[in-house]
């Protein structure tokens, strides 16, 4: 058979064997899970406005302008009760005064109060929490995408080339269609993966009542960040299959991949602690090992240019190609010698001819 026609039927058989397994199958549930109630939640749990008694009418329309539900009450002693009786949080009486049990409420307060009018001059809709949750909901996907489904290609690797069968493998494929089968699965499933998530948590947002200026600026960034993410993806698979094959036992795959781990991790803490800084954050959006997740933040910031994905996006390519070539290498190199771990420098000094 075609290099092509292999490829397909380890691909075929991959993607088969991890929708039979149970792990892959619960995680994704779970994260699914995870996404619907991170934006449905808070929605869920919110009591809805305060509800206040008042009485008379001097005060509604000021306290309704606020949010609040108001309750009109005859007299000072029916708006006491309806506090003590828990059935509103707060009422203002004559004076004007408020009533509460324990607490003073500072919305009721505040929308008595009289204060300035105050006109933004940059004008901002999206809150503070939003800037962080989000580029930390980006990251985080990344990082334990790319970890999860990494160490599952090296473990992969590494199982067949323990157990020895990689040996009957090769002889009936060639070890680059061994190769670009299994790359291709799992970024076939990472990508389905975080494309469900991504849909999850969009519907989550409209049924949860999120504001249109999040969800208008979230689109942008979701839809720049798949196309990273699977070019990312498909920069380091290569890589982790490479670690994988260096391997020649399960407990030998935190060492070779522990430099992999770090160049993943990395771009985690580095746009969760740079995130507010700028210059830093358009930097990090041309390195191709964190651009996958500072660009889209960029984006949904309103960072960014029209051109400036484009660009590193194909800084991105160019990497992925460097790194899939170099990746191969390493595997071809490594992956029929199960006489014990085997170093960087053999394995990219004798690729195999097997296959």
């Amino acid at each position: 058979m075609t290099t092509y026609q292999a490829a397909k039927l380890v691909a075929g058989r991959e993607i088969r064997v991890k929708l039979r397994d149970k792990t892959f199958l619960f995680s994704t549930v779970f994260l699914l899970l995870f996404s619907a109630l991170g934006v449905v939640l808070p929605a869920l749990m919110d009591s809805g406005p305060t509800k206040v008694a008042v009485v008379g009418s001097t005060h509604v329309a000021a306290l309704e302008k606020a949010g609040l539900e108001v309750r009109t009450v005859t007299d000072q002693a029916a708006a006491a009760q309806l506090v003590r009786d828990e059935e509103v949080e707060a009422a203002v009486v004559d004076g004007p005064r408020v009533l509460a049990l324990e607490e003073a409420p500072q919305d009721v307060v505040s929308a008595l109060s009289t204060s300035p009018p105050v006109d933004f001059l940059e004008p901002d809709a999206l809150d503070q929490t939003a800037r962080f949750l989000v580029p930390f909901a980006l990251a985080l996907l990344f990082f334990f995408t790319t970890l999860m489904f990494g160490v599952q290609i090296a473990q992969s690797v590494t199982e067949e080339k323990q157990t020895r069968i990689v040996e009957i493998l090769v002889s009936s494929v060639p070890v680059r269609a061994l190769l670009i089968g299994k790359v291709f699965a799992m970024t076939l499933l990472a990508f389905g993966q975080l494309a469900l998530i991504a849909v999850v948590a969009l519907v989550g947002m409209r049924v949860g009542g999120a504001g249109s200026p999040l969800i208008d600026a979230l689109l942008p960034a979701i839809g720049w960040f798949l196309p990273f993410f699977v070019i990312g993806f498909l920069m380091l698979a290569t890589l982790w299959a490479g670690v994988g094959a260096l391997a020649a036992r399960l407990e030998d795959i935190n060492g070779t991949s522990a430099p992999l781990q770090l160049v993943v991790m990395t771009p985690f803490f580095l746009v969760l602690s740079l995130q507010s800084n700028q210059a830093a954050m358009t930097v990090l959006s041309y390195i191709p090992f964190s651009a996958p997740v500072a660009m889209p933040v960029r984006l949904f910031n309103g960072e960014a240019a029209t051109w400036e994905p484009l660009v590193a996006l194909a800084l991105l390519l160019i990497t992925s190609a460097i790194t899939l070539i170099a990746g191969a290498r390493i595997y071809e190199g490594s992956l029929l010698r199960t006489n014990g771990r085997t170093s960087f420098a053999t394995a990219w000094r004798s690729p195999t001819t097997a296959g």
